[in-house]
C-alpha cells in the first residue's frame, strides 16, 4: 500500500515553513529572501523533510558557482572573488561525518556522482577544521575513479561551519551510527507488512466475490467427446452440478454469493493504523477509520499532546538547520561579494501550521476576542489582517477608513 510515503509525507507537512526573516529588522531580509528563492528552497526542503523521516538524515553546504579563483605563484594562496551563492542539498548516503561532537558533526565530507555530458563525474567535498576555521577540498574523480587534478581545489574559509545536518529528532538506537539521525520507517516496517497482509486479504475477499450460479446437469446438453464433456462458450459461464439424475427443486438452479468480512477486516486494519500511528509518534489516533473513512484530522493532533511533543522536537531541528544554511551563506557573501551581513543574527521562522489547527475555528476564536474586548484595538487588527490576508499597512488601512466612515457628518456638502 506504500503506506510508508504516506507516513513520510504526513509528517513532512507539519514542518512546512511560511517564512524566514530576521527577528529584529535588517538588511539581510531581502539577502535572504533572495537565496531562498534562487535555490528552490521551499521544493526542495520540502523534498528532505520526507527524507529525513525515511533515511533519518539529510543535509546542505554552501558553495560558490561561476566565481573567479586567482592564483598567486609565491605564496600559493587561491583568491575568490564573485560568483553564485548556491546551496546544495544532499541525502543521506551521500554524507559521511567526520567529526561528532555532542551528537553534532562539526566536520564533513560529502559526495554525489552525476552525469556531465553522458559521462559519470564524482564529486567529493571535504570540510575540515583547523585552528578554528573551516578549510574545503573539492575533489573530481572521473567515470573510471581517476582523480581529475586540473578541477579539483582547495579553499580557505572562516569560522562559520559552511555546511549543516538535519536529522531526525527521535534518538538513534541503532549501532554504529554516530553523527546519523533515526530512520523513522525502521521501526515501523512489521506494522507496514501487517497492514499489505490485512490489503490481501481485502483483496483476496473482493476477487472471489463473483456470484456463483450452480446449475444441474440435467437442464443442460452436454456434447461427450472420448469421455470428456464439451461445454459451449455460454455453458462455461455457470458451474453444472454433476452426478444427479434425480435432482430435487433446490438442486435444479442454485446460487452461491460469497461473503466479504468487511467488519472484521476493518477492525484489522484499524487496529494495524494504531500502531502504524503509535510507533511513527502521533499517538494512536493520526490514522484511524471512523464511519468507514481513514481520519487525519487535526482535532487528533490537538487532543493528543505526545503529536504535538513530536511536531516540537522536529520543528527545533529544521529550525537549526535553516538557520545554519543561511549564516553560512551570509559568510560567504561577506567574504566573497563584500557585503556586511551579521552572521550571527537571530532568525525568526515561521512554520505552517494548517496540518495542526483548524483555521475557521482559530478565525472565530479571535473574532470573539476582538469583539468582547474592543478597547484592545491589537485584536481587531490581528483578526482582520489574518482574515483577509492583509499586510500590516493595508490591514492598518482598513480599519481607519472604517473609523472615518462611523464619524458623523454635520455638514453634507463637508
Amino acid at each position: 500500500m506504500n503506506f510508508a510515503k504516506r507516513c513520510c509525507a504526513d509528517d513532512a507537512n507539519l514542518c512546512e515553513i511560511v517564512s524566514v526573516a530576521p527577528v529584529q529588522e535588517s538588511a539581510s531580509q531581502e539577502f535572504i529572501d533572495k537565496l531562498l528563492q534562487k535555490n528552490r528552497f521551499n521544493v526542495r526542503y520540502r523534498e528532505q523533510l520526507e527524507k529525513t523521516s525515511a533515511t533519518g538524515t539529510v543535509g546542505a553546504y554552501i558553495y560558490l558557482q561561476n566565481a573567479k579563483y586567482l592564483e598567486y605563484p609565491d605564496t600559493k594562496r587561491v583568491k575568490v572573488r564573485g560568483g553564485d551563492i548556491r546551496i546544495n542539498y544532499v541525502e543521506a548516503d551521500c554524507i559521511i561525518p567526520l567529526t561528532v561532537e555532542n551528537s553534532l558533526v562539526t566536520e564533513c565530507a560529502f559526495c554525489a556522482t552525476n552525469k556531465v555530458k553522458g559521462k559519470d563525474k564524482t564529486t567529493l567535498v571535504i570540510f575540515t577544521q583547523k585552528e578554528g576555521k573551516y578549510k574545503a577540498e573539492t575533489i573530481y574523480f572521473d567515470e573510471h575513479g581517476r582523480q581529475i587534478d586540473s578541477e579539483s581545489s582547495s579553499i580557505q574559509l572562516g569560522e562559520v561551519k559552511p555546511f549543516s545536518i538535519m536529522t531526525n529528532a527521535e534518538v538513534n538506537n541503532l549501532d554504529n551510527m554516530e553523527g546519523y539521525g533515526l530512520p523513522k520507517i525502521y521501526n515501523v516496517i512489521p506494522m507496514f507488512k501487517a497492514l499489505d497482509l490485512c490489503y490481501n486479504v481485502l483483496f483476496s475477499d473482493l476477487s472471489k466475490a463473483d456470484k456463483i450460479v450452480l446449475l444441474n446437469e440435467a437442464l443442460c446438453s452436454i456434447k461427450s467427446k472420448d469421455g470428456k464433456p464439451e461445454l459451449t462458450p455460454e455453458q462455461k459461464e455457470i458451474f453444472i452440478l454433476l452426478g444427479e439424475k434425480l435432482p430435487t427443486e433446490k438442486s435444479l438452479i442454485q446460487e452461491y454469493n460469497p461473503e466479504i468480512r468487511v467488519d472484521e477486516i476493518t477492525k484489522a486494519f484499524e487496529l494495524v493504523l494504531s500502531l502504524i500511528s503509535l510507533t511513527f509518534g502521533y499517538g494512536t489516533k493520526k490514522y484511524t477509520f471512523e464511519n468507514g473513512q481513514i481520519k487525519t484530522a487535526t482535532e487528533y493532533i490537538g487532543a493528543r499532546q505526545d503529536a504535538m511533543q513530536e511536531l516540537n522536537k522536529q520543528r527545533k531541528n529544521a529550525t537549526d538547520y535553516i538557520s545554519d544554511i543561511i549564516h553560512a551563506a551570509m559568510w560567504f557573501s561577506n567574504q566573497f561579494q563584500g557585503t556586511n551581513y551579521n552572521t550571527e543574527e537571530e532568525l525568526s521562522i515561521e512554520f505552517d501550521d494548517s496540518y495542526v489547527e483548524d483555521k475557521q475555528t482559530k478565525l472565530e476564536s479571535m473574532r470573539a476576542d476582538a469583539v468582547t474586548f474592543q478597547e484592545i484595538p491589537w485584536l481587531t487588527f490581528m483578526y482582520i489582517k489574518t482574515k483577509y490576508n492583509l499586510s500590516d499597512e493595508e490591514a492598518e488601512k482598513y480599519i481607519n477608513e472604517g473609523k472615518m466612515r462611523e464619524e458623523p457628518i454635520d455638514d453634507l456638502e463637508d
